[in-house]
């Protein structure tokens, strides 16, 4: 690097933290944008603005202040990308495009699909007419409701049964006005996800397969290595660096699977930026998904990936917290907590990786 850099990061999550504290070791600073306040990146951060998403005078200095600009949650509203992207070309990364794609659920299956990427069966979806009719040509009784955005760690979705008609309209009633996707309900061997990591010039590199164990829809568990077959792991392997060259990525992308127990796989999801299930690459990488989201967002050649470590990682989920007394002293533990000053239900409040070297 010919001089110092500062990244600005929309959002100030925990994402953001840990985005923050792996710049610091490239010696780039950062400066968070976030409308809340004692955020947990806040602390950890050259400069914090406190604003709306909206605000043009706030969203200039950040501008100003920034030589590149990146998120740590996919929901940021498009007009900020493109005001932003109007005082500098191009400024943020990931581009809008996959933001835009990855906001929306049936945009997103939508282009999936169209890229011959398979998902599960889906359908847009309005009223129980519809939803019968959907399950009239794919048989049998239970499937998946979500809402087509802002849903994340089981909020705005529910499975549900068509004989359970209180349940369906109370969710149809709840999200009212809202999209809402029918997806089927896959019977599948295990959840698995790819971090793709894409740099300026094309040069690309991957965390995982990681085998992702769920607890009330919300991330419990990561183990690495995932001990999926290596025709499953290469079919996965290939559907996301696919994706990553399609939309010319730069930066970071995640890309969630169902594991099918024919061994085929599904994309679930996917997200342009760091994600839950990629932690462990601090402890069990020399180069974390953290960094290479800086590197690669600030136009450096993006790190290797390689694995030094086998890895489990767990979410400390609200309550839990208070029994961190317990994890303090864990063996081969390395703890991490993100300085929330609330424990709510299904909050993430930090999470603990535990390693083994390879070979062990």
């Amino acid at each position: 690097m010919s001089k110092l850099i500062t990244l600005g990061i929309l959002g100030g999550g925990q994402l953001g933290r840990m985005s923050a504290m792996a710049a610091a070791r490239l010696g780039i600073s950062v400066v968070i944008f976030c409308p809340d306040e004692n955020s947990p990146a806040s602390y950890v951060c050259k400069e914090n603005i406190i604003a709306n998403y909206d605000d043009k005078a706030a969203l200039k200095k950040f501008s100003d202040k920034t030589d590149f600009i990146s998120y740590e949650f996919e929901n940021i509203p498009i007009e900020t990308i493109d005001y932003l992207n109007s005082l500098k070309q191009d400024s943020v990364l990931p581009d809008k495009s996959l933001l835009n794609v990855s906001q929306d659920r049936i945009k997103e299956k939508t282009f999936l699909n169209d890229h011959g990427i398979k998902t599960t069966r889906w359908s847009s979806t309005s009223d129980i007419n519809d939803i019968k009719n959907t399950l009239k040509s794919w048989g049998g009784n239970e499937f998946i409701l979500k809402t087509t955005r802002f849903g994340y760690d089981g909020k705005g979705q529910i499975k549900c049964d068509i004989k359970d008609t209180d349940e369906l309209n109370k969710f149809l009633n709840d999200t009212d006005g809202q999209g809402i996707i029918m997806e089927e309900l896959v019977d599948f061997a295990c959840e698995i996800s790819i971090i793709v990591a894409r740099d300026i010039e094309g040069n690309s590199e991957t965390y995982g397969p990681m085998l992702n164990e769920h607890k009330n829809h919300i991330l419990h568990k990561t183990t690495v290595p995932s001990n999926i077959s290596e025709a499953t792991e290469s079919k996965a392997l290939g559907i996301a660096k696919d994706i990553a060259e399609t939309i010319n990525l730069i930066g970071v992308l995640t890309v969630e699977f169902f594991v099918c127990k024919d061994g085929g796989v599904l994309v679930n999801e996917i997200a342009p930026r760091t994600h839950n299930s990629g932690h462990w690459s601090i402890d069990a990488c020399c180069v974390s998904q953290f960094e290479n989201h800086v590197r690669t967002v600030c136009g450096l050649p993006v790190g290797s990936t390689a694995r030094h470590s086998n890895a489990t990682m767990l979410n400390i989920i609200g309550d839990d917290v208070n029994n961190i007394d317990d994890l303090l002293g864990a063996d081969n533990g390395c703890l991490y907590l993100y300085g929330k000053r609330q424990a709510r239900t299904g909050r993430k409040m930090g999470h603990i990786t535990f390693i083994k070297p390879k070979g062990d």
